[in-house]
């Protein structure tokens, strides 16, 4: 009897996992920008670019491409001053990309004024946009936010973001970033990402 009960627990778990394998494959995919959507965070989960597709300048080269505060910022996992940057009272509807790479980062339609001085994101535009790093630099552990492709420093994500949007703050900094406005961003190949910030 135990060994009849355990093939038929077996028999029962496999027409499980047959019936999810046959409705996940039925499933239209909605744009060829989104493989996957995440639907508790509402995120993409496909990566836009690949390593693959993209060759880091050397140490030398991007202090030739960036500025001081641009590469300090970047490589050096600097902060920029609050309130005193280019994109903490951005209010333009655009895509923001990596500074190094041009990876798209996150939407002008998730940022909003956090009182920081510093641009802030309730989340980025992919959730394999970005990757997350323990940081013990100062006393309280962190969490730092780095693009995925360039390896860039971005910032850092913190906990006290609006609790109806997710309850996240993807604090940014600005000299991390380019920002591309909505009206620039179908001839500078970005068409396709339109969708995300409307």
């Amino acid at each position: 009897m135990p060994i009849l009960r355990k093939t038929a627990q077996t028999v029962t778990i496999l027409i499980i996992i047959l019936v999810a394998a046959v409705t996940y494959a039925n499933k239209s995919i909605p744009s060829v920008v989104i493989d996957k959507i995440d639907t508790k965070n509402n995120l993409t989960t496909q990566a836009p670019y690949t390593k693959e597709s993209f060759k880091k300048p050397s140490p030398e080269e991007l202090r030739t491409i960036l500025t001081p505060l641009q590469y300090q910022v970047t490589q050096e996992e600097a902060t920029e001053r609050p309130y005193e940057n280019e994109y903490d009272k951005n209010t333009m509807k655009g895509l923001y990309v990596d500074i190094v790479s041009g990876e798209p980062l996150y939407s002008s339609k998730d940022k909003y004024d956090s009182g920081t001085g510093w641009p802030s994101f309730v989340k980025p535009i992919s959730a394999l946009a970005v990757t997350k790093k323990v940081d013990n630099a100062l006393l309280a552990t962190r969490t730092e936010i780095r693009s995925r492709i360039a390896d860039s420093h971005l910032g850092h994500v913190f906990d006290d973001g609006p609790e109806d949007r997710g309850g996240k703050r993807y604090c940014m900094n600005s000299a991390a970033m380019k920002f591309i406005p909505k009206a620039d961003m179908e001839k500078l190949g970005y068409g396709e990402f339109i969708q995300f910030i409307e």
